[in-house]
């Protein structure tokens, strides 16, 4: 019997949650340390004739009584103004939020003095001509590049990155086209960039090795022994491959060639000013223990909306009755502007208020690290304490905590240092982690070279002071920390 095909239509009740403009537009802003933050500020200033310096802004402003060929900026903006109405159809397409990041990326190139102009990021970027690459291939191994710590290490989960592309760049990707873009990356020069642990950096080198029975001695000694490599237990990798002691120190020089950080083969920039670190927090302790805090204005205005622009849009409105198509154009043209810069006064505002939420929170819960500035004084605390607290969602807390600098009477520290995880014990207690690291620490320095403590020891003298802690959690502080074992201590 012939089957037929029959076409229906039904509908259906679906709810979404999307992000508007300008929620992801402050979203954005949150996110920027405040040396970006200023440089997407002069960039919406230059893009948006309706966005202005407040003449009650107490800083020097860049725009107030500058001459130009036809008189004060006031005046020249204005006559802008008449121009851009003259060309509406040309110049009235809205830059979204990427416009900003743009801005940030090339702010990022600081003045170069000496040695070779090309950054690092640059000499990546030259590679790509070298493989075909489609146009969103292109974009995604842009944000790859641009997402390289300075070691050349791939940091970020494929998955943010693939939540970034879609809230910042507009890009519809998924976790496998990243990934695929990524293995091409492994490609570029020098081997290892783009690795997203020391064991495969470690691993991409090696593939490069000429072929033979040294390189798969090499490959099985990082996949199969991987942790008896970082613990230098190199009799027990010997004895496992069947080598001879002169095979064993052979094979162990080669591997000790390969470089755990190949971002620093390129430099981190090459012919560029040392980044001065620019604190978005200041935070002042008194001797009465009073703590008190500002956000970091740095060279960002007061800003304001162009009187010019409302009052042309005021006109408009009073005579809207028998508007031509033109003037209709017009008001719109004026009207996204004004709306564009009051949005992004709104944003910055917005951005002001969670900041000071956030820090506030941080300066109550660690009060007694603020107070004396030891380290083993921090509580255990994570960002979802700080969601709870301040009733903010965890990925906007997040943002707050990312890539921002306090400064205080004891130093500048980042804000991600104020977080700790803790431990609890069997009767109840919680212990920060930063405060077993600091006795872990004195314990250590203050131990017989001839005789180091051993993770077993450690555990008992830790609990003669009131902090029991398992015998593998000091283990894990201590590699943390950097400090080998007790055998490779003893002197």
């Amino acid at each position: 019997m012939a089957q037929e095909l029959i076409q229906t239509q039904e509908q259906k009740l679906l709810q979404r949650q999307r992000l508007t403009q300008q929620q992801m537009l402050q979203v954005h802003l949150i996110e920027m340390p405040l040396t970006q933050l200023e440089d997407a500020v002069r960039a919406e200033l230059d893009d948006n004739m309706a966005l202005e310096r407040s003449s009650e802004d107490g800083d020097i402003n860049m725009y107030d009584d500058i001459e130009t060929g036809t008189g004060t900026e006031t005046e020249a903006r204005e006559e802008a103004l008449d121009l851009a109405l003259d060309n509406i159809g040309r110049d009235d397409r809205m830059e979204d939020i990427t416009a900003y990041r743009t801005a940030n990326t090339a702010a990022e190139h600081e003045e170069m003095v000496f040695g070779d102009p090309v950054s690092f990021y640059d000499k990546l970027r030259e590679q790509m001509a070298e493989h075909d690459l489609t146009q969103k291939q292109k974009e995604i191994m842009e944000y790859l590049i641009g997402s390289l710590d300075n070691d050349g290490m791939l940091r970020k989960s494929l998955s943010d990155i693939c939540d970034e592309l879609a809230i910042y760049h507009y890009i519809d990707t998924t976790e496998q086209e990243i990934e695929e873009v990524l293995n091409i990356l492994h490609d570029f020069d020098p081997a290892g960039i783009g690795a997203r642990s020391l064991q495969e950096c470690l691993l991409l080198q090696i593939a490069r090795r000429p072929a033979g029975r040294l390189q798969d001695l090499m490959k099985e000694v990082i996949e199969q022994y991987f942790g008896e490599f970082t613990k230098k237990h190199f009799n027990k990798i010997g004895q496992a491959l069947h080598l001879t002691d002169i095979q064993t120190q052979t094979l162990i020089n080669e591997l000790r060639r390969l470089n755990p950080k190949p971002g620093a083969a390129l430099g981190e920039t090459q012919g560029r000013n040392i980044q001065q670190i620019t604190p978005d927090f200041i935070i002042d302790t008194t001797l009465d223990g009073t703590i008190t805090f500002s956000l970091n204005r740095g060279n960002i205005p007061e800003l304001k909306v162009s009187q010019s622009f409302l009052d042309t849009m005021k006109a408009y409105h009073d005579n809207k009755a028998g508007m031509s198509k033109e003037a209709k154009q017009q008001l719109l043209y004026v009207k996204g502007k004004v709306e564009r810069a009051q949005g992004f006064i709104d944003a910055i505002r917005s951005r002001h208020e969670t900041l000071y939420t956030v820090m506030k929170t941080i300066i109550h819960i660690q009060r007694p690290f603020f107070l004396d500035g030891d380290k083993a004084d921090l509580r255990p605390m994570r960002l979802q304490d700080i969601a709870d607290h301040t009733g903010l969602a965890l990925s906007t807390v997040s943002r707050v905590c990312n890539e921002k600098y306090a400064q205080t009477k004891w130093g500048i520290f980042k804000l991600r240092e104020f977080f700790t995880e803790g431990i609890t014990t069997d009767d109840g207690m919680v212990l920060a982690a930063s405060e077993i690291k600091s006795v872990i620490k004195e314990l250590i320095d203050n131990e017989d070279k001839h005789k180091p403590l051993s993770d077993q020891k450690l555990e008992s003298m830790l609990k003669e002071r009131g902090k029991p802690v398992a015998r593998r959690t000091i283990a894990k502080y201590r590699e943390q920390m950097g400090i080998p074992v007790a055998r490779l201590r003893k002197e």
